[in-house]
Formats: C-alpha cells, sequence, structure tokens
C-alpha cells in the first residue's frame, strides 16, 4: 500500500487505516522504551514540545473532508495542548510484568481523532533504578519506518542532557479554510492523487518489464507454478485466528543481533530469514503447547516491505507493500526449517511480489472514499483471515539514544491486532539487540507470555543446529552454570528460558504444571489490579 503524499492531505493508503479502525480495537504502532535513570515529567513534557517544530504533523489533526468527498487532510488543531499528549503513570511493584500490563491497557483504547492522533506516557517506578515510556502514533501518520525516524528526531543522539527552552511554544494556528475552498481542494487534490496513482501504476508495471528483461532474476516456470497456487489457497485458521474482542496485551522477548547474523552468515540466509524461522518454531511451539495439530499445516505470514525508494525514514506516512510468506508449521529441523524460509522470501523477491502487491492495492484505492469507509467498517467485522499474522521487521538506530541524558536500554515495538489477526509480532533492530514485540487479543491468546520462552526455546535450537561457535560470552555464562551446579548438585532449575540447550517439545509440557497458564493470567490480573 505505497502511500503518496500529496499537499496536507491524507493519501489513499493512509486513510485506510482510519476507516478499518473501530472502538475497542485502536489501529496504532507503539514502543514501550527503558531507560535508565528517573526521568522528570514536567522537563520530558518541556523537552518533548521544544521538539514539535521539527514534526509540524504532530500539532494536526485529522478533519473529514465535507460530504465524505476526497480525502481527510491534516489541519492544525486549535486547542492543541501538549499536557493531551505526554502523560505520567507510576508502577507500584516496579516489575516488567505491570509495565507490560499497563502497556496492554493503553494500547486499548482508541485516540480522540479532535487531536493529533499521537501520545506518550512516561512510566515512573520501575526497578533497577529504571523508567519507561509508552510511545504511540495512528498507523494513518506513520508506518514502522517512519515511526523509528520520528523517534530519531524526538530523542538524542548525545548522553548530554541538551538545555531546555525558558519560552513556552507558541502556536500560530492559520484560519481554516472557508467551505467551498475546502471542498474544491479536497476534489483537485483527491483526483490529482487518482492520476498520480495510474501515472505510478504505469510507471511500476514498465520498471517491472525492464528489470525483468536487463536481469535473470524472474523466477522459473516450474516455481512460479509452485508460486501462483499458494497465493490462491485460503489461509488456514489457527487457534488465534478470531475475531478480535480485545483488550490487548503485550508480551516482548530479546536476542542479541550479533549472534543472528552469525547464523545468517553461516546458513547463507538473510536475517529477515532467520527472523521470520523463529517466529514460525514459536508459534508451532505454541500451537502444540495448546494440543494443536501442526501435521500438513502452514502459517501464512503477512510481512511488510519498505518502499520509500530514496525518500529517507523521516519521511511520514505509510509507504509500505506486503508480501505473503507461506511457511510449513511441521518442520522440526530448525536448518531445514531456514531453508525453508530462505527458498521462499527468495522466490517471492524474483516474482516481484511486493511490486506487484503495491500496484493491485494501488488500483483499489482508486475507489471513491465513502466506498472505501463503508468497506472498512464492514470488513474489521468480518470472519476472514487473509494472512494467521502480521510479523513486520523494522531497522532501527545501531547506536545508543538519549533522552533528557537517559540512555534508553532497551526498545520494544508494537504492531496493532484486528480483525481475525488477533495475534502479531514486531522486530525492531536498536543498538545491537532484535527486540520482539507480541501484541494479542486477550481472548485469543491469554497466555500470550508464553511466546517470550518459546522464542527463545527455538533460538537456541537454531543456534545449536546451525553449528555457531559460542562468543566469549556464553562461554562465560555456561562456566558460570557449571560451576553453581557443582556447589550445589541437587539444586532444581528455577528458569528454564536460560538453560543453552535444545528441549524437545514434549518433554517441556510434560514437566509443566496443568495450571500453569491460569498461574499466568492470575500474576497478570494481579498486576492490573496494581496500577488500575
Amino acid at each position: 500500500m505505497q502511500s503518496q503524499q500529496q499537499g496536507d492531505r491524507l493519501s489513499w493508503g493512509d486513510t485506510v487505516f482510519l476507516h478499518l479502525e473501530r472502538e475497542g480495537m485502536p489501529l496504532n504502532v507503539a514502543c514501550v522504551c527503558v531507560f535508565e535513570g528517573k526521568i522528570p515529567f514536567d522537563a520530558c513534557v518541556q523537552f518533548v514540545e521544544s521538539k514539535l517544530p521539527l514534526i509540524p504533523r504532530y500539532l494536526k489533526r485529522v478533519v473529514p473532508p465535507l460530504f465524505n468527498i476526497g480525502l481527510p487532510s491534516w489541519e492544525f488543531d486549535p486547542t492543541f495542548d501538549i499536557r493531551n499528549h505526554v502523560r505520567d503513570a507510576s508502577l507500584k511493584h516496579g516489575t516488567d510484568v505491570e509495565l507490560k500490563t499497563l502497556a496492554g491497557k493503553i494500547l486499548s483504547t482508541v485516540m480522540d481523532r479532535q487531536h493529533p492522533l499521537w501520545d506518550m506516557t512516561l512510566v515512573h517506578g520501575l526497578k533497577r533504578d529504571r523508567s519507561a515510556l509508552i510511545f504511540r502514533l495512528h498507523h494513518c501518520l506513520a508506518d514502522g519506518i517512519a515511526g523509528v525516524g520520528i523517534m530519531n528526531a524526538v530523542m538524542d543522539a548525545s548522553p548530554v542532557a541538551p538545555r531546555l527552552p525558558k519560552r513556552k511554544l507558541r502556536l500560530r494556528v492559520p484560519p481554516p479554510p472557508g467551505v467551498w475552498t475546502s471542498l474544491t481542494n479536497s476534489c483537485i487534490d483527491s483526483y490529482s492523487e487518482l492520476a498520480k496513482r495510474i501515472f505510478d501504476g504505469l510507471a511500476d508495471v514498465s520498471s517491472m518489464a525492464q528489470r525483468a528483461a536487463l536481469t535473470d532474476q524472474n523466477p522459473p516456470t516450474g516455481e512460479l507454478s509452485h508460486l501462483i497456487p499458494e497465493l490462491n489457497l485460503s489461509t488456514q485458521r489457527l487457534r488465534f485466528n478470531v475475531l478480535y474482542r480485545g483488550p490487548q496485551k503485550f508480551a516482548w522477548a530479546e536476542i542479541p543481533l550479533a549472534e543472528i547474523k552469525a547464523i545468517r552468515q553461516i546458513c547463507g540466509t538473510s536475517v529477515n530469514d532467520v527472523i521470520l524461522a523463529l517466529v514460525t518454531a514459536t508459534i508451532r511451539r505454541y500451537l502444540e503447547l495448546h494440543g494443536d495439530r501442526v501435521k500438513g499445516r502452514e502459517l501464512r505470514m503477512m510481512v511488510p516491505v519498505n518502499l520509500r525508494g530514496n525518500d529517507g525514514p523521516g519521511s511520514l506516512g505509510n509507504r509500505i507493500s506486503l508480501v505473503p510468506v507461506t511457511i510449513p508449521l511441521d518442520i522440526r529441523n530448525p536448518k531445514k526449517l531456514l531453508a525453508t524460509v530462505h527458498k521462499r522470501t527468495e522466490l517471492l523477491k524474483r516474482a516481484h511480489t511486493a511490486e506487484l502487491v503495491s500496484l493491485a492495492g494501488g488500483l483499489l484505492g482508486m475507489f471513491p472514499n465513502s466506498a472505501q469507509a463503508l468497506a472498512g467498517h464492514i470488513i474489521s467485522r468480518l470472519p476472514f483471515t487473509p494472512f494467521n499474522m502480521v510479523c513486520t521487521n523494522v531497522p532501527g538506530p545501531q547506536q545508543p539514544l538519549y533522552l533528557l541524558g537517559h540512555k534508553m536500554l532497551h526498545c520494544y515495538p508494537y504492531v496493532p491486532v484486528g480483525g481475525e489477526m488477533a495475534l502479531n509480532c514486531a522486530i525492531l533492530t536498536y543498538n545491537g539487540t532484535a527486540y520482539f514485540g507480541f501484541s494479542g487479543c486477550s481472548h485469543a491468546a491469554p497466555d500470550l507470555r508464553r511466546l517470550e520462552t518459546f522464542l527463545q526455546l527455538s533460538f537456541t535450537e537454531l543456534w545449536e543446529a546451525a553449528g555457531v561457535q559460542p562468543s566469549p560470552k556464553q562461554e562465560r555464562k555456561k562456566a558460570k552454570r557449571v560451576r553453581a551446579k557443582a556447589k550445589v548438585p541437587s539444586a532444581p532449575e528455577t528458569k528454564p528460558a536460560s538453560v543453552q540447550v535444545s528441549i524437545p517439545l514434549s518433554s517441556l509440557v510434560s514437566v509443566e504444571p496443568a495450571t500453569a497458564s491460569e498461574t499466568m493470567v492470575k500474576e497478570e490480573e494481579h498486576a492490573t489490579q496494581l496500577i488500575a
């Protein structure tokens, strides 16, 4: 769904996310950032406000077109107040469970469209002398790549705390356009973008034809014969492909990026292939935990692809396409699974799937805005599963960022859930670490935190299967565990997720108490009561 900016009006691609959203099912992109030290709230408010001139769109709200003719526009909020967008909250016990629960509550609410569609919640009281920031913005404002650009603009690359401005930001809000002017501009802008989409579509077709003629990257006929039926087949529902009810849960995990790259180098794949293989293995473990059959079944992931080209990541809006990646769920050999993922993604690249999906999306965008709005409200409530889940991988800054001199230690990404995709996964690489964020409907995946452990187990299996030499850090950890076991040989393991050996799923299930999921749900309910 490539989105091109036309003046200060939403593109059709941005507008889609407005149409699909409904009460109780917000469509925001977000992240939970953890910082060292205690960040003062008033200073944070003042600092964020001082950055707003760098992002003028943060001062504007979405205004629907007159008579629903044309596309919505971005107009300055005449009642803008920074306190409507930067808030704070405190944790009573300061645990990560509480932080995840608080994030789930915030991410379950729809933002007020009478104001700019973004907000930040500064969280105090996190253990080990830390603070957190829950940062979200509507998907019509930015996609994941643009969100990273905004994060770079708001934060600093230097640990030196910047001087705060002494004067309060004064906003000069221009008067809104007249009725006829607004209607005329709306029609002109909308039909100008329609013409632009037609020409862009023709240019895309021509470009794909030229690349096909000049390169030998087109898939063989035999590969296409397997690919086309695969794309036409309906998606097999999995246990979490049920109509979204809300509220949401949020879970996360992290893996060193250097270790993912080591596997990629040895196996001759890409970083994205390794990540997709890990997510597939994680979902397989989750399904088998609940007794679901995986033999002969497949996982179809919707993988967003950046189409910005020469445009920088700081440009707002949505400029993405979608690639369907279908992987068998019954491949237990980690290396074979990774090889299968690599083969599928390479075939999709050679078939120019991202460009074709973008072209098809552009054709759908030619329907009138009123028809798109009606279709969006209907589609979000239909029992329709085009994909099993979203799996988006966003490259972030590989150097530390700072907020008022406080280093950002972790950054856990969030991608919205909705329709019958009630469990999704976002990955953000920041400062040498790949952060995984699992978002899910509390009814479809009440034990969402299981995925944290299963991801670590899947990574350990792939690491060992790939034959990667352990790093010095891992050797030190292993030696430390050996010494600890030598001192207390009878002491039981208390953290299964930290065991650096392959654990078959059957044994994992058999040693786990039957009420483990219920216990986890009770823990999160208790955390909800603590922060309510």
